[in-house]
């Protein structure tokens, strides 16, 4: 549980005195830490540790999705922080259903388990595995060593609790990308970038290195801004370009083994439904 938190805090903006967060990298031998910038560029502008980004139909900060994880913080009649979904509080959280677990008298510790194993399922292992994997993509060495233990020590979380067996009813009822021509531009480009609707995770980056392949012009700005854009320039271009891109995390999430394979299933067919709209898009305006 103390690896739990630990690694939450190591993900805190280092500083000029960061010397006990450097203590505590130094005692999981994840090396020097990463410069403030580094951190501000990965997890400001591309990456957001926030559960709600991923895990609500809006794809933003929180909402629906963070009044859920904070329920968590009412069972134990505490009042929940103002970003409860935040990954740094979220593995503490996780930590300490495990301590209360460990600490409850025999006849209360299943209750305790069933709780902790319901918050891994559905509030962590529902995002992380895609983010972790963005992760390795985009970031700073530290990082990439942090996620790898991060990995390894939730894989270890799983194997010790009973995984539900089939996905949370907000996964299950969340639609999929909306169709342009039924609805729209603006309701078009919200859905692609919420991950729980696309099955995407599309970062800053993604759209300036599409910009490039497609020797487009590219003004850094809000997501949505650079991909309307993008799209006004050159349509067919982009629509087959993130018609790739689902493609690819569509042969990606299977292969993303932290979580339940019935998690990577909704993934991995939100990202094939996306695949085919926006090839069929992307077909109709060449």
């Amino acid at each position: 549980m103390e690896l739990l938190r630990t690694l939450g805090a190591l993900l805190e903006p280092p500083s000029q005195a960061s010397g006990p967060l450097q203590a505590l990298a130094d005692l999981v031998d994840l090396g020097p830490l990463p410069s403030a910038i580094e951190h501000t560029d990965l997890f400001q502008f591309q990456l957001y540790p926030y559960a709600s980004v991923y895990l609500s139909e809006e794809g933003m900060l929180g909402g629906e999705a963070r009044d859920r994880i904070a329920g968590f913080w009412r069972i134990l009649e505490l009042e929940p922080p103002l970003e409860c979904d935040h990954l740094t509080i979220m593995l503490t959280y996780l930590a300490q259903l495990e301590e209360l677990q460990q600490n409850a008298p025999a006849a209360q510790q299943e209750r305790w388990r069933l709780l902790r194993s319901t918050f891994l399922h559905e509030h962590l292992l529902t995002w992380l595995p895609p983010w972790l994997s963005r992760l390795d993509d985009l970031a700073p060495s530290f990082y990439q060593r942090w996620g790898a233990l991060l990995q390894e020590t939730l894989r270890a979380e799983v194997a010790a609790l009973p995984m539900p067996q089939e996905e949370p009813t907000f996964m299950q009822r969340a639609p999929g990308i909306a169709d342009p021509r039924l609805e729209g531009l603006e309701a078009f480009l919200d859905s692609l970038l919420a991950p729980l609707r696309s099955g995407l995770l599309i970062v800053r980056d993604d759209l300036r290195h599409a910009a490039r392949q497609l020797d487009l012009g590219v003004r850094l700005a809000e997501r949505k801004f650079v991909l309307k854009g993008l799209l006004m320039q050159d349509a067919a271009g982009i629509l087959g370009w993130l018609a790739s891109e689902a493609e690819a995390w569509s042969l990606r999430h299977p292969k993303l083994d932290l979580a339940p394979a019935h998690l990577a299933g909704q993934w991995t067919e939100r990202s094939a439904a996306s695949a085919r709209l926006l090839a069929e898009l992307a077909a109709e305006r060449r």
